[in-house]
């Protein structure tokens, strides 16, 4: 069975794309982008875990 880990990261307005690439070279998976009534977005990302880790 697969298992996964999840970090939510800001999104600034300037260099989404920036974040995201940097995000998806360390093997994390954009899930969803959630923008924010104030203002900004926030993206979920995931990514699944080492077998190392399910072990723990």
């Amino acid at each position: 069975m697969q298992q996964w880990e999840y970090f939510i990261t800001p999104l600034p307005v300037h260099t989404p794309g920036v974040i995201l690439n940097n995000w998806g070279k360390k093997g994390w998976e954009l899930v969803q982008i959630v923008q924010h009534e104030q203002g900004g977005s926030v993206a979920y990302m995931k990514r699944q875990l080492d077998a190392e880790a399910v072990d723990e």
